[in-house]
């Protein structure tokens, strides 16, 4: 039953890609859709762009075991801040910016908003480096699932999800990819509230469950702390769902939905059903999670997870998948994997798309300004193509938690893009000093931190942190990443303010885009 499902999905799937092929001739057709794209498309893309096995499988999993119920808390934020203000404050504008600068990639923005070629250059260059281990961490979460369902390799399962993302992309574009992610939203919707009852109600229904939470201590023995509503680690909590919420405001793979949009009425719509696509996935996703210490983990005892061979940690992207297996019957189990292959494969095509038309718009274009359509197009394919092969060799490291890797993406690119974009729209003032700045600060920052803490290079810098007892876990990705955003986003206008004086040129040419109705 379940490979019946699966085939039929990915027939589907397939199907949508081939029907768009002839309608992707330019390469504004294929990776803006022609800016002509409805709200309940664009909705449904930022949505699943947004969610994908990274949230169902990793950080459920990670976060549900650490903070409890509290953890329902990430997706709230999702909702409200990753969604609902991302598009009131920044849908509308980038929107009416982009179209008058004539950029279809966040580099082709920094380079006409800013008036410097070398913006464009650096900016692709990060995109396309710090991408990869997002895309990872996805093909990561999703072949675990598969691996538990099938009992297919893992190995196995990463080769064959990038071939069948490969040719959707490849064949039909940004138009395929919106119609495929309103589909998969759609399953999505339906199959995070079938899982989240079944789960529930497998220990006796909500009351009965949260009660069984509330009887597991923490590691201080303190019992009622997973099933209150701030959980044991507030403080930590807060940078992930700044991480995770304010995050997609610089993220190129979330903000180009709003360049490609029809008008001001779809975004208007579009605000309302991407919350709502979020408060459902999101909010299911980790108030799931939540419930993860109420199943045996693979170890027979509630309340203990099974430890990772090389790090001793708990296997915290096998929880979700051990919950699944537990407590769903066969034909919802099949729902599960469609589900998590539709999160997947949506936020896959999203980035591959980005990725690659970064490369070619904004680093090989520039090279050889005589490339026709055509060519462009081509060339975008062919990136398509090495950007999934690289992330494949990454994602083959089984050992690297999700959300390390997920974090470090985020970390470098938000960090890196948030303030400058976002200060972008709203001021005239901010320079090209205050932005390569920025870039350095989010990736430097990014950098040091990942190899003093996440690749354990400098054993010494892990025991010396340890030693302080610090309640905030500075050597977490998650708060790194949430504090390369935070920093940048004051640090960027307080630059811009101490090297010009007054108003750019280029900012206000920029800004003329609003006078205009």
């Amino acid at each position: 039953m379940m490979w019946a499902i699966l085939i039929g999905y990915l027939l589907i799937m397939m199907g949508i890609g081939f029907y768009y092929r002839k309608q992707t001739s330019n390469v504004s057709d294929f990776v803006l859709g022609g800016r002509t794209v409805g709200p309940w498309f664009t909705a449904f893309a930022y949505g699943t762009s947004y969610f994908s096995a990274v949230v169902f499988i990793g950080y459920a999993g990670q976060f549900g075991w650490s903070y409890g119920l509290s953890a329902t808390w990430i997706g709230i934020g999702n909702a409200l801040i990753g969604s609902l203000l991302a598009w009131l404050i920044l849908g509308k504008r980038t929107r009416t910016m982009t179209k008058y600068l004539n950029a279809a990639t966040m580099p082709e923005f920094f380079e006409k908003r800013y008036s410097t070629r070398k913006l464009k250059t650096m900016s692709a260059l990060i995109i396309f480096i710090f991408l990869i281990p997002y895309t990872a961490s996805v093909y990561n979460g999703l072949s675990r699932l598969f691996e538990s369902a099938f009992n297919v390799p893992y190995s196995v399962c990463i080769v064959v999800m990038a071939l069948f993302t490969a040719v959707y992309v490849i064949v039909g574009g940004y138009k395929a990819t919106a119609l495929n992610d309103f589909v998969q939203g759609i399953i999505m919707l339906i199959g995070i509230a079938a899982v989240v009852i079944c789960c529930v109600n497998y220990k006796g229904g909500l009351e009965e469950a949260v009660e069984a939470l509330e009887e597991i201590p923490d590691a201080a023995g303190n019992t009622g702390v997973f099933s209150s509503i701030i959980g044991p680690d507030p403080i930590n909590l807060i940078g992930v769902v700044i991480l995770t919420s304010l995050g997609t405001w610089g993220l190129p793979q979330m903000v180009q939905k709003f360049y490609a949009i029809k008008d001001d009425t779809a975004i208007k719509w579009g605000s309302i059903i991407s919350t709502i696509f979020a408060f459902v996935v999101a909010g299911g996703s980790y108030f799931l999670g939540g419930f993860g210490r109420l199943y045996a983990t693979l170890t027979g005892e509630p309340g203990k997870a099974v430890l990772n061979k090389v790090n001793d940690k708990p296997e915290y992207d096998a929880i979700v998948p051990a919950m699944t297996n537990e407590a769903l019957p066969e034909i919802l189990l099949g729902l599960l994997v469609v589900l998590v292959l539709s999160a997947s494969m949506s936020t896959l095509s999203s980035l591959v798309l980005t990725s690659s038309s970064t490369l070619t718009i904004d680093l090989i274009k520039p090279f050889k300004k005589d490339m026709t359509e055509k060519q462009q197009v081509t060339i975008i394919r062919v990136f398509i193509v090495a950007f999934l092969a690289l992330s494949v060799i990454l994602a083959m490291n089984k050992n690297a938690y999700i959300t390390t890797l997920m974090s470090i993406s985020w970390g470098a690119l938000a960090g890196s893009f948030l303030a400058p974009f976002l200060w972008g729209l709203f001021s005239k003032r901010i320079n090209k000093i205050a932005v390569f700045f920025c870039f350095a600060w989010g990736v430097g920052i990014t950098v040091i931190h990942t190899a003093l803490f996440s690749m354990g290079w400098f054993p010494g810098a892990v025991e010396a942190v340890k030693s302080l007892g610090w309640k905030l876990n500075i050597m977490s990705p998650l708060n790194c990443g949430a504090f390369t955003m935070l920093s940048t986003l004051i640090l960027c206008p307080i630059i811009a303010h101490l090297t010009t004086k007054g108003d750019t040129p280029a900012g206000i040419e920029a800004f003329k885009c609003y006078e205009k109705k």
